[in-house]
């Protein structure tokens, strides 16, 4: 087996599958990186059994066909002290490769590639569809921060795909806060659905930033496969049921707040310094105009107010908030002016971009108030 290729070229497609490799495994063979040649096509898997990141990339052939199972981080680390010029990698023997460049070579040890496990993807009854890369990648974006960690409840630990033949939705919930993602041009024939695990949704939704065509995605009741350019993921689905979040999404919300988006998240940031750190709660106070935004912690004896011009549609309320949770949520919403919905002091808050900003029905947000 005996190929060239450009370093930089290489480290690159190393650097976007690296994700799916264990740092330490009981599975040793999965902290290496499969390299497969066939003809001018070098096919590269990485996966720890869960995830599983799969690229091509075209090489300058000088050898057979062939594979090989190399050490992931030494290899990384080798290019990335390389400057971009061309290499040779070449086996050596039964159990060793050499990678020359201009100036020199190094000599690592491999693996047989059959040592390497076979990584299952879908059935043949799998459903099938296909969606936006910049769709998939902002609504996962939008929507993974918002997963919990829950080790009884593991259906809450991912995102929840929605999909249906006239709207499809993102979803994720950790039951204090829940965030929706409207997804237009999903092309799906049925109404069906899956939790994605935030981690491959956490590693996807970065490598999907470049590409402007369609993913390719295929589903069972055990994995789900991503295909977009020369990528292929593969992930291991979470097994449960989803609760129904559209039935804790309020509806009848009267009292309306309109504030810039970033000066509401800035007053926040600041007034949390004084907060309980137990706790967390900060405190907003509601009248004709006017946002009041307090914290304190009395066992340090601190404490931060500040007042805030706003436009607001209601009557006088008092309403708590994690402020962590509140930070997250304006934090990932990209729009000048939100507006936040609310019932009163015990139910939840709905949050949303400005009606007059583009696309500012696909997002929204859902924040359970604290006692204060």
């Amino acid at each position: 087996m005996r190929f060239n290729i450009s370093s930089a070229e290489l480290l690159k497609c190393l650097t976007d599958i690296s994700k799916a490799v264990p740092a330490k495994s009981p599975i040793p063979i999965l902290e290496n990186l499969l390299f497969v040649l066939k003809g001018e096509k070098l096919e590269i898997t990485a996966s720890d059994s869960e995830l599983t990141l799969r690229t091509l990339v075209e090489v300058e052939q000088s050898g057979e066909d062939g594979g090989m199972a190399v050490p992931a981080r030494h290899m990384t680390e080798l290019l990335k002290s390389l400057p971009d010029q061309p290499i040779e990698i070449a086996t050596v023997g039964d159990s060793s490769f050499e990678c020359r460049w201009s100036t020199g070579n190094s000599t690592l040890p491999y693996f047989p590639a059959e040592d390497f496990p076979e990584i299952k993807g879908v059935g043949e009854n799998a459903v099938r569809f296909t969606i936006g890369a910049h769709t998939l990648s902002k609504g996962i974006v939008s929507t993974v921060y918002a997963a919990a960690d829950d080790e009884m409840r593991p259906q809450m630990n991912g995102i929840f795909f929605d999909l249906d033949t006239a709207s499809s939705t993102l979803v994720a919930s950790d039951s204090h806060k829940l965030i929706c993602y409207s997804a237009d041009g999903v092309n799906i024939g049925e109404k069906t659905s899956f939790i994605l695990h935030k981690k491959p949704a956490a590693v996807l939704a970065p490598l999907l930033e470049r590409e402007e065509g369609d993913v390719e995605v295929s589903f069972d009741e055990n994995n789900a496969v991503f295909h977009f350019s020369e990528t292929l993921m593969i992930c291991r689905l979470v097994v449960g049921k989803f609760p129904r979040y559209r039935d804790v999404i309020p509806q009848n919300n009267a009292s309306i707040l309109r504030i810039d988006r970033q000066m509401l998240l800035s007053t926040v940031k600041r007034v949390t310094v004084c907060a309980n750190k137990a706790s967390n709660v900060i405190k907003l106070t509601l009248g004709p105009g006017t946002l009041e935004m307090s914290a304190q912690d009395l066992g340090f004896n601190i404490a931060a107010y500040e007042k805030l011009p706003c436009e607001y549609d209601g009557e006088d309320l008092t309403i708590g908030f994690k402020s962590q949770f509140l930070t997250e949520i304006l934090a990932n919403m990209n729009c000048e002016t939100v507006v936040m919905k609310f019932s009163d002091a015990r139910r939840a808050a709905l949050i949303i971009p400005s009606e007059e900003e583009e696309e500012s029905g696909k997002l929204c947000g859902i924040l359970m108030p604290q006692m204060v």
